[in-house]
């Protein structure tokens, strides 16, 4: 009898035992679960909110180009004007607006400065030998944007300057990753945006700048404290899961492309316990980073994407509706130009343009 009690008390213990490891590995499961959702949700988010500034830089690009005395001072090649021109634009929006960091600079179209909105004296300075993006520009001749390597690495928006069919040259915008990284630190994210080390050799700029593992960070705010912790993080588990918990806190790694999708770099998210509780009681059908809705944020990402619409470029599309704002006196070049694009589409594309156009006026007429 007391065998069989001991028997049975071993038996006891046992099943609690595998109880216990049950309910200790199904809580750890559901932990890593939880962890591994918000940290999808996040880095969605994060992208959503990378497109965002890409295509809001690139809007403000587009507009710029069109600038009537930029034009003027290109054609003249008076240099000295187009500083002059670069620089009041970018104190106007670094006064007025949320671009604070804005740099304006001009080619020609061979990929020399022509003038700089923060500094003079490089006028004539080649740019395309540090420049390899620049390159596919001459045969594509649309305009592009990305996280492009320079002396420094930033956000670059750059457009075709034209004056009817004549290439004039290239605006280009430029953006630091230090304004992106402030959004996010209000949002309890701390960035790292890390560029890989073999790119040193273009961006001497950064040659100083402080190293993580075998990257550069790029962004000079970011949180100074954190670093030495990322430092004694398991990289090697970190780059495989892509996401890393460890003391109260979420490390998430996403890679860093270039604007012809080339992988240049990472970019290291991290969230505190805090910061977490709040993400997830907060509304999560509102984007976490630019408080638009996520329906506003597929809007903008699907314009992206399909940028052009039905038109075949996105110069054809700009130069079309480019037409209706201009003065009766502005307008005679571009119309002949708008014509001959306009020859080239087939009859269902034009159909297509009219009918995507969501002004409300009625239209009356037969397509030849």
């Amino acid at each position: 009898m007391k065998r069989f009690n001991k028997i049975s008390l071993w038996v006891i213990f046992f099943v609690l035992m595998l109880l216990l490891a049950s309910v200790f590995f199904f809580l750890n499961q559901s932990k890593e679960d939880r962890l591994a959702n918000l940290g999808d949700h996040v880095v969605s988010n994060f992208r959503a909110g990378l497109t965002y500034e890409m295509a809001d830089l690139l809007s403000f690009s587009m507009a710029l180009s069109e600038d009537g005395e930029l034009k003027n001072a290109l054609i003249a090649e008076d240099e000295s004007k187009g500083y002059g021109i670069l620089s009041k634009i970018t104190e106007r929006f670094k006064k007025y607006t949320h671009l604070k960091s804005l740099r304006i600079q001009v080619l020609t179209p061979d990929f020399f400065i022509f003038a700089r909105s923060w500094n003079e004296g490089f006028e004539g300075m080649p740019i395309w030998w540090f420049r390899d993006d620049l390159q596919k520009l001459k045969s594509r001749k649309q305009p592009k944007v990305g996280m492009e390597v320079g002396r420094l690495l930033t956000f670059k928006a750059t457009i075709p300057i034209r004056s009817g069919g004549k290439l004039l040259g290239y605006l280009e915008v430029i953006k630091f990753v230090d304004e992106f990284a402030s959004k996010l630190h209000k949002k309890g994210i701390e960035l790292f945006a890390l560029m890989d080390e073999q790119y040193l050799n273009k961006a001497v700029l950064m040659r100083d700048f402080p190293r993580l593992h075998d990257d550069v960070i790029v962004n000079r705010n970011f949180n100074h404290m954190l670093k030495p912790k990322i430092a004694l993080l398991d990289w090697d588990v970190l780059e495989s899961k892509s996401y890393l918990y460890q003391d109260k806190r979420l490390y998430l790694l996403e890679p860093m492309y270039n604007g012809e999708g080339k992988k240049i770099g990472s970019y290291l998210l991290t969230l505190s316990d805090e910061a977490l509780h709040r993400y997830e009681k907060a509304n999560q059908g509102v984007s976490f980073f630019t408080q638009f809705s996520d329906e506003d944020i597929e809007e903008v990402v699907a314009s992206w994407e399909y940028p052009y619409g039905s038109f075949r470029s996105g110069y054809d599309k700009d130069l079309i509706a480019l037409l209706p704002k201009l003065k009766k006196e502005d307008k005679r070049a571009l119309e002949s130009e708008a014509k001959e694009i306009l020859k080239e589409y087939s009859k269902d594309e034009l159909i297509d343009i009219i009918l995507s156009n969501k002004h409300n006026e009625k239209k009356v007429g037969v397509i030849q």
